[in-house]
């Protein structure tokens, strides 16, 4: 189960790099990137592995989260350098797709790597307090932690002097509102998840034994 679940994270977190370039409309409320609603999933996963499996688990997925975007990052940019076949005419289109700035891929990167190791640890320190009891507590309050610093993060190297401080704010706080409303919803999956792990560890266990 751990290694579906790490896949499901590395799946999730290239594919958000990918579709982080189109915008899309919140019902005239707000304007998010398509990456709003895959990336916000990876932090329930690390809670459920870090649930299931320990804190040492939790943060080797995370790792193995950042050399993977940045292996995807090299290559997505090696591919896009290629000099392209003389029939191809979409050379244009698959550079603005894939290309996104230097400034924004560091930005996420660094997001990424604090935002993720904070809620690893938040987590494992209210389990520590609490045990097995209030997975939904720990759950989160290690998201909205973890996501509003890197929320903070990103918007702040991504766009600071690009847009005016004003914008800069709603940007965050609109990303911010619409994450921590996923979180409260992912909530049931995240009890679903860890009973699964749950019985997949003690199946395993049993077969070994």
């Amino acid at each position: 189960m751990l290694l579906y679940l790490n896949a499901l994270f590395v799946g999730l977190l290239v594919i958000s790099n990918i579709i982080s370039v189109k915008l899309f409309d919140l019902g005239g409320l707000a304007i998010l990137p398509a990456a709003a609603i895959v990336y916000v999933f990876t932090y329930p996963l690390t809670d459920v592995i870090g649930e299931v499996y320990g804190k040492k688990a939790a943060s080797q997925t995370v790792n193995a989260g950042f050399i993977t975007q940045v292996f995807s990052s090299v290559f997505i940019l090696i591919a896009i350098y290629l000099p392209p076949a003389e029939f191809f005419g979409l050379q244009g289109e698959f550079e603005t797709i894939l290309s996104g700035s230097f400034r924004i891929i560091i930005a996420s990167l660094i997001a990424y790597v604090i935002s993720q190791n904070l809620d690893v640890i938040v987590f494992h320190r209210l389990k520590e307090k609490h045990g097995t009891k209030k997975l939904w507590l720990r759950n989160n309050s290690s998201t909205m932690a973890s996501q509003l610093v890197d929320t903070t993060i990103f918007i702040t190297i991504a766009f600071y002097g690009v847009l005016p401080t004003s914008a800069l704010l709603g940007l965050i706080v609109t990303q911010y509102l619409f994450k921590m409303v996923v979180a409260f919803v992912d909530t049931p999956l995240v009890y679903l998840l860890v009973k699964l792990a749950r019985k997949s560890e003690a199946k395993d266990q049993k077969l070994a034994a």
